[in-house]
């Protein structure tokens, strides 16, 4: 099993310590570090700057948000930290949710899935550097000749020699199409809530995408990077207890009431019920009385929590499910040093 530090997106200001996180993480035997976005911070600004002092260390995003940038501007981004860390890039994108895309990017939301398609193959082209890259599909056409265009358009190659032509591209899904197409198209998959207890739900969504003519892997050389709170305790109720808020932020509070994917998730792992509560109540303004409605189960379900055996135990029924690496929020260096000395011995 490895592991990745997963930093996130910033708060109100750039959270402290970082730094010294980092090269504990490399130090201790971590594999990666991941950033994310969401209308604040950049995913791919904090990778260089604290990627600067790593050496080994894999540099990835999680996630990029699609809409955010044209595809061959995240492939300039990708190329560029490529090169300057010398071939640890990996790319994690997804298309986040309608209230971002269209009230923070404003751009349209529809078709997610046929634009993530066409995102992969153009930043593909960018990386392979065959050739001017070109698109026909609607939602990026290269060169462009619609409406507003002067028509002087024209297919470029990128100035830059790319490192690598094979980033590996990992892709945010949830749904059942949306996981089958990563599967398909993708070099690995960042699910969200993925857990032991939930891995049957998605076998067959995977399978349907490795089993597609042209699929780039096999379930065998296909990662799977899922995110979670891992936290050696003997107190593990105090320690379930802090987590409830989260779980009830993303089950009410994330994306619309009519188009909440996270919610979608947990109402396909059978909490359809306690989500609407939750949900209902969050959007009211009344958060405590959503969180004390999150089940001890639901977050023993979707975290690592308990003593050195329980944590050790857990952690191989997570890589027997197909997880490759965790994707770890620790809060300390004297964290990611505790973790890294139970998980990777």
């Amino acid at each position: 099993m490895k592991l990745g530090l997963q930093l996130g997106y910033w708060g109100a200001r750039p959270p402290e310590g970082v730094a010294e996180m980092v090269a504990e993480a490399e130090r201790c035997g971590f594999d990666a570090v991941f950033t994310a976005e969401a209308w604040g911070s950049d995913a791919f600004t904090p990778l260089a700057w604290w990627g600067k002092d790593t050496e080994r260390l894999r540099l990835g995003t999680s996630i990029v948000q699609m809409s955010g940038r044209t595809p061959t501007s995240i492939a300039m981004h990708t190329l560029t930290l490529d090169h300057l860390s010398n071939g640890r890039v990996i790319l994690g994108m997804g298309v986040s949710g309608p209230q971002v895309v269209e009230g923070w990017y404003g751009q349209p939301f529809s078709k997610p899935l046929a634009r993530t398609r066409e995102v992969v193959d153009i930043i593909r082209q960018v990386l392979a550097r065959q050739g001017p890259v070109t698109n026909d599909g609607p939602h990026y056409p290269l060169p462009f000749h619609g409406e507003g265009s002067v028509g002087l358009g024209k297919p470029l190659k990128p100035i830059t020699h790319p490192l690598r032509a094979d980033v590996p591209i990992w892709l945010g899904a949830e749904g059942p199409k949306n996981v089958a197409q990563t599967a398909e198209i993708a070099d690995g998959w960042l699910p969200i809530f993925y857990s032991p207890a939930s891995a049957d739900m998605y076998r067959p969504w995977l399978a349907e995408g490795f089993a597609r003519e042209g699929a780039r892997h096999t379930p065998e050389t296909f990662e799977i990077a899922a995110t979670c709170h891992l936290e050696v305790t003997d107190d593990r109720p105090r320690a379930l207890e802090a987590m409830k808020p989260f779980a009830a932020l993303y089950m009410g509070g994330m994306g619309a009431k009519e188009a909440n994917f996270h919610k979608q998730v947990f109402e396909r792992m059978g909490y359809a019920d306690t989500a609407d509560r939750v949900q209902e109540l969050y959007l009211d303004g009344r958060k405590d009385e959503a969180t004390a409605l999150i089940p001890d189960e639901l977050v023993d379900d979707i975290h690592i929590i308990g003593d050195a055996a329980l944590v050790k135990d857990r952690v191989q029924q997570w890589e027997d499910a197909g997880v490759t690496t965790l994707l770890l929020s620790c809060r300390s260096a004297d964290e990611i040093r505790q973790v890294a000395e139970v998980v990777l011995g």
